[in-house]
């Protein structure tokens, strides 16, 4: 069996560097600037063309998340006349990247196959002039096919990569965003807080040119119930975003239970707050599962219990698979009472020393609002709670009522003391005929 010299190969392949090297490195050059080229003008096209998909996305997802205002308003063919529209405009973004993407496989292609041909023409010359044998031509091209294939397969890699460019500029400028809410470096985990909450002198404005809130002050002590009334907009909703930080107060600051809230870590201070918000928000899980959102380890008992209180658990049993039945994206299979129902008990579940109701009742009738407030009766017993309300009949029994208009606190007291001064609350109940209008004497 013949053997293959090192030193005649080593020559072998010298032989072929010289001649194959020149047209090798041409070709080569050819292409890595062709790549160059390419890749900056796909990389741009390739960032118009994920813009358009995230047109598209969102369109559908904001067409789809209000089909009822769709049908109701018989938009239905307008609306698929603007998907189409976008989708439109995502093709004619896409079309000059698969054309750039095409012209680039042939012309690789192409590369590869010049560089073939050229060790065929090279090896057949030196064949033919003795210089190599046929075994020594094949072991050549076998070891250069090595060789591309590996080149393809990174340049396959590196336009990946280029084509997932603005995916991965997306998520890294997601990953690197610094939240502007934050725990401080020394923040602490203040275990259960009693629940003493004082505003102090509190300012927040979301444009720097008019106030939301302007120079708060009060204190809620446990077991009191602070009832926030007011037009729109006066500043009732921002003061109790401040108190679960979804903003942080530009001026002044708020305490519970002695210490400055931004001095404890986030996740701790809104496990010692429950809110039930005005816009019940669900997850599209079980019922069990929504409500163990207050209480991850919340028990079986511990789950109807809750519910019992929140007066839910009667239509929860109705169901046919129970607190395992799903409740659809955004909760859409319940109705807005048992929706807000489960809201309730999932607070009740969390079981935390403060709590906040942001209009927690306007969506029940008037029988089940009545069974729920009866219910909330006994849950506050002991514990700070923050009421929002329009509806006046839901703070009669507030220990204190705040009156807000235009970010500041104008009045304070019970319902009888807020009523008997006839101010702006007096007037807002007379409104809602929770009183009487005074008796005009007659003309003489």
């Amino acid at each position: 069996m013949n053997r293959i010299d090192p030193k005649h190969a080593l020559g072998l392949f010298d032989r072929f560097d010289c001649e194959v090297n020149g047209h090798g490195f041409v070709i080569a050059a050819h292409q890595h600037a062709f790549q160059r080229l390419l890749g900056a003008g796909i990389n741009l096209l390739v960032g118009h063309v994920r813009r358009h998909y995230s047109d598209l996305a969102e369109r559908a997802a904001d067409t789809l998340g209000n089909i009822a205002l769709v049908q109701s308003f018989a938009r239905l063919d307008q609306e698929v006349a603007d998907l189409r529209s976008v989708v439109s405009r995502l093709l004619a973004a896409q079309m000059p990247v698969l054309s750039w993407w095409a012209l680039a496989v042939v012309l690789t292609r192409t590369a590869t196959t010049l560089t073939v041909l050229s060790i065929i023409v090279v090896g057949t010359i030196l064949h033919i002039n003795g210089q190599a044998s046929i075994g020594e031509m094949v072991t050549f091209m076998s070891f250069s096919g090595l060789i591309i294939n590996r080149l393809e397969q990174v340049v396959t890699f590196i336009n990946g990569v280029v084509s997932q460019a603005p995916r991965l500029r997306e998520f890294f400028e997601v990953r690197d965003t610094v939240p502007a809410i934050r725990d401080m470096p020394d923040a602490v985990d203040p275990g259960r807080l009693a629940g003493r909450v004082e505003f102090k002198n509190v300012s927040f404005s979301y444009d720097a040119r008019s106030m939301a809130v302007d120079h708060l002050n009060f204190t809620a002590m446990p077991g009191e119930t602070i009832a926030l009334v007011g037009a729109t907009g006066a500043g009732k909703s921002t003061a109790i975003a401040l108190l679960h930080r979804a903003f942080d107060p530009q001026m002044g600051s708020i305490e519970i239970d002695g210490d400055d809230i931004r001095t404890f870590q986030l996740a701790a201070l809104r496990r010692n707050i429950g809110v039930v918000f005005q816009e019940p928000l669900l997850f599209n899980r079980s019922i069990a599962d929504n409500l163990r959102v207050g209480k991850p380890d919340a028990t079986d008992e511990e789950m109807r219990d809750a519910a019992a209180r929140a007066q839910a658990l009667d239509f929860i049993d109705k169901k046919f698979e129970g607190f395992e039945d799903h409740v659809g994206e955004r909760g859409r299979s319940l109705s807005g009472g048992e929706r807000q129902r489960l809201s309730i008990a999932r607070a009740l579940l969390k079981n935390p020393p403060i709590l906040i109701l942001d209009e927690a009742t306007s969506a029940l009738d008037a029988d089940t609002e009545t069974k729920v407030m009866r219910a909330l009766d006994e849950v506050m017993k002991n514990r700070t709670t923050f009421v929002i309300a329009h509806r006046l009949s839901t703070v009669r029994k507030a220990s204190r009522i705040l009156v807000f208009d235009n970010g500041k606190i104008i009045e304070c007291g019970t319902f009888d003391e807020l009523v008997a001064a006839g101010g702006r609350f007096a007037g807002l109940a007379r409104a809602q005929f929770m009183v009487t209008e005074p008796l005009k004497a007659d003309a003489p």
